[in-house]
């Protein structure tokens, strides 16, 4: 009997699916992302699903331990942070990235590191000498990891029951593909089945699987948003290629906090731990002080670090100004813009403001406001801020600075680092537990902050 095959359309972004093309889906609501797939209907009658290893039964809740989950820690520290302490044995987790960011050197120099666990790197995109080659540079040789060149979904599933591994890597998930299902790799049909195999592989097996996703032009990970949904962690690699350092961080984690960020730097034998990102995104302070540059603490989770902030105020040379941001929200600093306006006086409309955060970070941490706005006026001033000064604040449109998180070590941070003086919200005066050698100023208003900045 011939097998049937249909024809189904897909949207790109979401994975929504219809048996006509449309030039808008009904679902994510964006325009001319459907393709056409080719299904066949195989049967799959008296054999197991890939990945399936046995039933489970139903169980009572009031039956179920609540124990905590252990852990597989990595050697890096920074990627256990953003993990919330390891990887959770049946976890699957989701590492996506731009193309030559450092994804497969970041998982390749931590499993390499582990010796005490049998793993099985998959890798669909590059052969086995190129690994070898990469793992020589690293400097690190492994008996006890097993690298698979395969994008064939059955036949990663065959040598997986051989090995019976403790941990898998595939990389990556848009280059694997099941003979089940009638179209090329990378396409929606096939990612969505491929992730749903290893999904249910770990969990029926408590092997934690780690996938490495493409992302598209827009910075998202390609491939159907139901890839994020059913990954019980999705990690983003961040970083820009001209700059040494790259960060990871967490956009969903069942098993741990959204808020924290691993640092690190490229380096020639691979990535390095960055442990003080306070020093690392900061300038020498013996250069000579200059107007426009500020100090902000700005906070990641739990972690807080310091930040400096540059910016130019300049006459507009064309007639309409220029609003140019790099690292931070441009919408943020045309609100900034308009209460120094309104509220503090100072005519900015006909200038050109330019702000950069230092580092090749992007920050959306409220509490920079008061930096930001610092180093606006530092800039159309010509006034040079003491490179000991630090800032604190969230600005409102009424120009008050209001009450930030985590006050404590945000000033803590700052005295650590040798600052003598840091401007906090006068209302997050009663949340300072600790007594400080460092110089407390408080503000309540833009106006204040500037008269006690420029008196």
């Amino acid at each position: 009997m011939a097998l049937k095959i249909k024809t189904r359309y897909f949207c790109s972004e979401c994975g929504y699916d219809s048996p006509k093309w449309l030039g808008k889906c009904p679902s994510c609501g964006e325009w001319n992302t459907f393709v056409e797939e080719k299904i066949s209907a195989k049967s799959n009658r008296g054999g197991k699903r890939k990945g399936l290893i046995e039933s489970s039964k139903p169980v009572r809740l009031s039956e179920i331990q609540s124990l905590e989950e252990p852990r597989i820690p990595f050697p890096s520290k920074e990627l256990n942070r953003v993990l919330g302490g390891g990887v959770v044995p049946g976890s699957l987790i989701l590492i996506g990235g731009e193309p030559g960011i450092g994804k497969s050197t970041l998982l390749l120099q931590n499993i390499l590191s582990i010796r005490n666990k049998t793993i099985l790197y998959v890798s669909g995109e590059e052969s086995a000498t190129q690994l070898k080659l990469r793992a020589d540079r690293l400097g690190k040789i492994s008996d006890n990891t097993f690298i698979l060149c395969e994008t064939s979904l059955e036949s990663i599933f065959t040598q997986i029951e051989n090995i019976k591994p403790q941990i898998v890597v595939v990389d990556s998930i848009q280059t694997i593909a099941s003979s089940e299902i009638d179209s090329a790799s990378g396409s929606v049909s096939q990612v969505r089945e491929c992730a749903a195999a290893f999904l249910r592989y770990s969990k029926e097996t408590g092997v934690p699987v780690i996938l490495v996703g493409h992302i598209n032009k827009d910075g998202a990970i390609a491939g159907p948003k139901v890839l994020e949904h059913i990954v019980d962690t999705v990690l983003q690699f961040e970083g820009d290629r001209q700059y040494l350092y790259r960060i990871v961080r967490a956009i969903k984690n069942r098993f741990g906090s959204t808020n924290e960020i691993g640092i690190y730097e490229m380096v020639e034998r691979g990535l390095k731990e960055v442990t003080n990102p306070s020093e690392m995104l900061l300038s020498d302070n013996r250069v000579d002080e200059m107007s426009g540059i500020t100090i902000g603490v700005t906070t990641e989770g739990a972690r807080p670090f310091l930040v400096e902030i540059q910016a130019l105020v300049a006459s507009a040379a064309y007639g309409t100004p220029q609003r140019s941001v790099t690292g931070f929200d441009q919408r943020r600093l045309n609100m900034l813009l308009a209460v120094l306006e309104k509220r503090a006086r100072f005519k900015l409309g006909q200038k050109d403001v330019f702000l950069n955060i230092a580092g090749g970070l992007k920050i959306q941490d409220p509490a920079m406001d008061l930096a930001v706005i610092a180093a606006i006026m530092s800039s159309n001033f010509d006034v040079s801020i003491p490179r000991s000064t630090a800032f604190i604040g969230e600005v409102g449109l009424s120009g008050e600075i209001r009450t930030v998180t985590r006050i404590d070590q945000r000033v803590a941070e700052a005295q650590k680092l040798g600052f003598s003086r840091v401007f906090i919200p006068t209302s997050n005066l009663k949340g300072i537990k600790a007594n400080y050698t460092i110089e407390i100023v408080e503000v309540g208003k833009v106006e204040e902050c500037f008269r006690k900045l420029f008196e």
